[in-house]
């Protein structure tokens, strides 16, 4: 019998291992088959109006998704082989070397690995149009996406099934030629030893996690991350990471410890799925700080590319609030606009001009605007009617009521509006050669004209505005101050004037100084940004609940298997199914329950003080991110019901 017929032989009689480690490479291959499809399918493509954006995201996020699906194979490669060491070490017994057994399963890897890629790219294929469907609908995009088979897409998956090929038959050399015989027939009957804990070392881990979450829960503006930001970033990971390891090392092996010498302890069941937990402590210690720390990632992935794509929409119109707005130069350039615009097939639904007066901040313009670097230099006078017009004129509920020296700036995108205490802040500025000094009263956040654009580089500068009162701004205006006319048009279909916002801003900005703003500019570059962020999010999240899933899986399969013997015991000392059944809920919930607990906090304590109380202005997005927390644990919740059924399954096989 030669290799290839061996092979053959050995896929028939382990079915069953095979198609898990098929499964595996199957859906890795039909991801990310159906990812490509969607990226390299031509109405997608054609729909488009930042390429060259759409295509770095996308080697980027392909580059992320590989590594996933890497680690998701490898870990099920690892496993198959595992199960499989008594099988291979009684092949060398009968004489045959490593080189053959290596080669064995190369033939047995190419063959599950051809047949998983063919199937997965016709899976992946058909899903594409789906995705591709959702990615347009995510785009407010109205193009139609037919099902295609891109032949790049093609290629990019022989590439990447390659890759994992290669990367697969690396590791199986790894595991067989690194252990000696004897290894492999005792690989299935090494039992775990219940691990000694130490009551310091408990404490410890303990403190660094509570430690560390209540540094991050404090927020960004306590006094750890004002002063000590790099130490606190630090202190942080370490304190997550160590203090998730020692939490389950030692401080879940010393819980159970000091149970067991209670009172109570021997009441009941308790005993039979303790025991068992305490003795699959010492290997189950990187699975379970794996489980904790992975779902604080792949919630904080979710919650992160919901929310960026969620506020969107809203934020690039608060950022640019008016279709087309620059500073008027001359009538000639305001003639050439109006006509462009006219041509352009975009109606003109309203234009009007606002006047506002230039002067110079005396005061650091760190007192009326947060971080002033994002500012353009100077600062631009608006009279407190002329505001409120522009607000009433827009709907928003932002207008000011000002008299004497009292003044308001326009802050736009501070994290959280503050009012200034007491009876306001000195902020002097300077006219030509006069100064003034007025009282800042509040710092809104709230953009009259909004970013400076560029077709090309999108957003450059802010105009730093103050509002201040009607007799100021008239003093002003009449002791001489410069003032600037600034032009605003409302067109129709805004988010689709690109060519229009180039054509414009070339006209404009001949005098490479002047203030020119569109919509546009930002709109599509945003919303197809932020959409393939979700997608691709979308797809790591779901390869990453895969990879969650295929770790739990064989890890209560491998713990299964190996209590058949002890249950067989149980069966014959006249325990129930039932009982059995309670016992193996008990334990799992045990396991289940720990890792989860830490690693919703941490992310919901990250998500909430660095996150959400930076978009204060969106409420309905702690709604969302306490749906998706919602999702996570019923998925998860999932896993353990199945996970509890398939470990009686074969804990209680009797053959």
């Amino acid at each position: 019998m030669n290799l290839l017929e061996l092979s053959l032989k050995n896929v028939r009689r382990s079915f069953g291992l095979y198609t898990i480690y098929g499964i595996s490479m199957l859906i890795g291959i039909m991801i990310f088959f159906s990812f490509s499809s969607v990226m390299y399918n031509d109405d997608i493509l054609d729909a488009l109006k930042n390429i060259q954006n759409f295509d770095a995201g996308f080697l980027i996020a392909s580059a992320v998704i590989v590594s996933f699906i890497l680690l998701f194979v490898l870990y099920a490669n690892s496993f198959f082989i595992r199960q499989r060491k008594k099988e291979l070490g009684l092949y060398m017994l009968y004489g045959m070397n490593e080189r053959h057994l290596l080669s064995m399963l190369f033939y047995e890897t190419l063959a599950i690995g051809a047949v998983a890629l063919v199937i997965g790219g016709l899976l992946g294929g058909l899903l594409s149009k789906v995705f591709g469907a959702l990615l347009m609908n995510l785009m407010k995009y109205d193009q139609v996406v037919s099902l295609d088979f891109p032949v790049r897409a093609i290629i990019a998956s022989v590439i990447v099934f390659v890759v994992l090929h290669v990367a697969v038959s690396i590791q199986s050399y790894l595991l067989v030629t690194r252990v000696q015989l004897i290894d492999l027939f005792r690989a299935k009957e090494q039992q775990e030893k219940p691990i000694r804990t130490s009551a310091a070392l408990a404490i410890l881990g303990f403190f660094l996690l509570g430690s560390a979450l209540a540094m991050i829960g404090g927020g960004k503006q306590s006094a750890f991350w004002t002063d000590y930001s790099g130490v606190s970033l630090i202190y942080c990971a370490i304190g997550i990471i160590g203090g998730t390891y020692l939490f389950f090392r030692q401080f879940a092996g010393w819980l159970l410890q000091v149970w067991s010498r209670t009172r109570g302890y021997l009441s009941g069941n308790t005993t039979l799925w303790t025991s068992a937990i305490r003795f699959q402590i010492r290997g189950n210690t990187l699975n379970l700080t794996f489980i904790s720390l992975f779902s604080t990632m792949l919630v904080l992935l979710v919650c992160f590319v919901s929310i960026n794509y969620s506020v969107q929409f809203e934020a690039v119109g608060r950022n640019l609030p008016n279709d087309i707005a620059y500073e008027s130069k001359s009538a000639a350039v305001d003639a050439e606009v109006k006509q462009a615009i006219q041509a352009s097939g975009h109606g003109i639904e309203g234009s009007y001009s606002l006047k506002l007066l230039r002067a110079k901040a005396v005061t650091d313009p760190v007192v009326a605007f947060e971080n002033p670097e994002y500012f353009s230099p100077g600062i631009l006078l608006a009279s407190a009617s002329d505001y409120n017009a522009f607000v009433q004129r827009r709907g928003d509920d932002q207008q000011v009521r000002l008299a004497g020296d009292a003044a308001v700036s326009l802050s736009q995108g501070m994290d959280v509006p503050l009012p200034v205490a007491g009876s306001g802040t000195d902020f002097a500025i300077r006219t030509g050669s006069s100064q003034k000094v007025f009282k800042l009263v509040e710092k809104k956040d709230y953009a009259l004209l909004g970013w400076s654009s560029d077709p090309v580089l999108s957003m450059n500068k802010k105009a730093a505005v103050l509002i201040i009162s009607d007799d100021a701004f008239a003093s002003l205006k009449a002791s001489g101050t410069a003032m600037s006319t600034f032009q605003i048009y409302d067109i129709a279909d805004a988010g689709d004037a690109e060519s229009l916002s180039e054509q414009l801003h070339g006209i404009v900005t001949k005098d490479p100084e002047t203030y020119y703003s569109s919509f546009a500019d930002v709109y599509s570059k945003q919303i197809e940004g932020s959409s393939l962020l979700l997608f691709a999010g979308a797809f790591l999240a779901l390869i990453a609940l895969f990879a969650l899933a295929s770790v739990i899986y064989f890890k209560q399969l491998r713990e299964a298997t190996e209590a058949r013997r002890q249950f067989a015991i149980l069966r014959k000392l006249g325990v129930g199914r039932r009982e059995m059944m309670n016992v193996i809920r008990k334990q799992l919930l045990f396991v289940f329950a720990l890792p989860l607990l830490p690693g919703l906090l941490s992310s919901w304590l990250i998500i909430k003080t660095y996150i959400l109380d930076s978009v204060q202005d969106f409420p309905n997005l702690i709604g969302m991110v306490w749906g998706i927390i919602a999702l996570y644990f019923l998925i998860y919740a999932g896993f353990y019901l199945v996970s509890t059924n398939l470990y009686y399954r074969i804990a209680n096989r009797t053959t």
